[in-house]
């Protein structure tokens, strides 16, 4: 027996408005808080637009014409098998144009969220293109920081027990930890970004963040679930501000009904991020609903969990020229479409 699905945000009512764009989600290499000590060092989080015909024909085409079982759909068995070259060629070859994967270097999300929830009020447009006021910052402590060696580890490892949910320790002594760990970082002199960063970090404002964790403040997004920011950039891409999007994603935990709603809440009011205001009619949100399946159960899932898993193996092959997913839906196979986002640089 199958534990019933948890979660999602169903659409319905005035939330659907104008053109939407349903799309199918996954993730590779989410492993929960455990951000640091982790084999990958970075998660990965597909989506393409296919229709459920569409992606049953790419998953018989990949198993008749190149002889993959069933069980070697999954994205290790799939570049280790027979082939896997002409078939990787392919396989994006055939989902380009009707594809996105978002890419998250783990170390640097760590870094956004000291930045983003504290220096600032936390929010869930952090970690966003709605809040790349603070990118700047955050990539200037992220690249100095990495130059310091074992204060680097010792740093974001204390920032990692200060916000965890199920911390280890009293909360006195993560904060004293989490302040050495900052102080020893600035006797490297850091250069005036970083150091910034570093000086701006307040025990008040960082025990007043603390405590709302510790009551469950739900205005307050988990500080070490990457998966609702990568969300959100999903969302944005496919919707270009003229369109909602409707998700199908893969059963996650961390995507309860009400951190959604209070994300599509964000994302009605602040648009995306390159216009004044939000151009949807009657300023609704991007997001229209999401929806929670089984894997097993929903082929474009599948697709992309195959991506999502050899995007995180081969970050290379998102570039320049497979950026984003294109602005109407298209008949498969389409033209390019992969994105880069929230990484360093």
């Amino acid at each position: 027996m199958r534990s019933p699905l948890q979660g999602g945000l169903p659409p319905g009512g005035p939330d659907v408005v104008g053109a939407v764009v349903e799309i199918a989600c996954d993730e590779s290499g989410f492993s929960g808080s455990n951000l640091l000590h982790s084999t990958a060092p970075v998660i990965t989080h597909a989506s393409v637009d296919l229709t459920v015909d569409e992606a049953v024909a790419l998953i018989t085409a990949l198993r008749s014409g190149f002889r993959f079982a069933p069980h070697e759909l999954k994205s290790g068995r799939f570049l280790r098998g027979s082939g896997a070259e002409e078939a990787l060629e392919w396989f994006l070859a055939a989902v380009a144009g009707r594809a996105h994967v978002h890419l998250i270097d783990k170390e640097f999300f760590l870094v956004t969220r000291v930045v983003d929830f504290l220096l600032t009020e936390p929010s869930y447009a952090a970690g966003t293109r709605l809040a790349r006021e603070h990118h700047p910052a955050a990539l200037a402590l992220y690249e100095a920081g990495r130059t310091t060696g074992s204060d680097w580890g010792s740093f974001l490892s204390a920032f990692v027990d200060l916000v965890r949910m199920k911390r280890r320790l009293p909360v006195d002594q993560t904060v004293r930890r989490f302040f050495q760990a900052r102080d020893a970082l600035r006797r490297h002199r850091l250069g005036t970004a970083a150091d910034a960063v570093l000086d701006g970090l307040s025990p008040s404002h960082v025990r007043a963040v603390v405590a709302r964790l510790d009551v469950d403040d739900r205005t307050v997004p988990p500080p070490l679930e990457p998966l609702l920011p990568a969300l959100a950039e999903t969302v944005l891409s496919w919707s270009g501000g003229q369109r909602q999007v409707l998700v199908t994603h893969d059963e996650q935990s961390a995507l309860t009904a009400d951190r959604l709603t209070r994300l599509q809440r964000v994302l009605a009011d602040s648009g995306d991020g390159s216009t004044a205001g939000n151009p949807l009619p009657n300023g609704a949100s991007p997001l229209a609903g999401l929806v929670m399946v089984d894997s097993r159960d929903d082929p474009r899932v599948q697709i992309a969990d195959l991506l999502a898993g050899v995007a995180r193996r081969m970050p290379d092959i998102i570039d320049d020229a497979l950026r984003q997913p294109p602005p109407a839906p298209r008949a498969w196979p389409g033209s390019s479409g992969l994105d880069e986002a929230q990484m360093p640089g």
